[in-house]
């Protein structure tokens, strides 16, 4: 019998001190640990260092290309700057190239505004599809961030059925996906 177990990476997407986004990326990556067979690493890009630009040797950390060479699959959980993508998790995906190469990644977006961070979702369409990236559908969305985790980090008992369903049906998705390309890579 092939082994089916997956490794999956939950990238965080800031490193701003006053950061709401990281109880979504939390609260997706504990999701993920409910999964037989499933190990989830939790990634956050304070824990990092990325020094310089690209993907020259001066501009990896070991550590991190260790978890995603790993990784059969990648969830992206980030907060929207500015309609886009935050500096830190642009220079975190841009630090490597090949380990991304035909792996699935699901993509939530979070803002404290109404829209939930779809324009962060659609900024990073290109840059995965250029890592060689399969983006997988659908894309998740924390709007109003704010109101659906308390200051612990713990989701709010009003929103926690919805997004438990709605992270679950994207951890289906993109567990389907994993399981395909990573026999097809082997």
């Amino acid at each position: 019998m092939e082994n089916t177990s997956l490794t999956i990476a939950v990238l965080a997407g800031t490193t701003r001190e006053q950061r709401l986004s990281i109880h979504a990326a939390q609260y997706v990556a504990d999701i993920g640990q409910q999964y037989d067979d499933i190990e989830i690493v939790f990634v956050d890009p304070k824990e990092f260092t990325f020094s310089g630009d690209g993907n020259d040797a001066e501009g990896q950390d070991a550590r991190y290309g260790e978890i995603i060479t790993k990784a059969d699959a990648f969830f992206i959980v980030t907060p929207e700057y500015n309609h886009s993508i935050p500096g830190s998790l642009k220079r975190m995906l841009d630090s490597e190239y090949g380990p991304y190469l035909r792996k699935p990644v699901a993509i939530a977006g979070v803002s404290n505004g109404p829209w939930g961070g779809v324009r962060v979702c659609e900024a990073l369409l290109p840059v995965c599809h250029r890592l060689g990236m399969i983006n997988i559908l659908p894309e998740l969305y924390f709007p109003k961030v704010q109101n659906i985790f308390a200051e612990s980090g713990a989701i709010n008992d009003e929103f926690s059925d919805m997004y438990t369903k709605n992270v679950r049906k994207a951890y289906d998705e993109l567990i389907w996906f994993a399981r395909l390309l990573k026999g097809a890579r082997s």
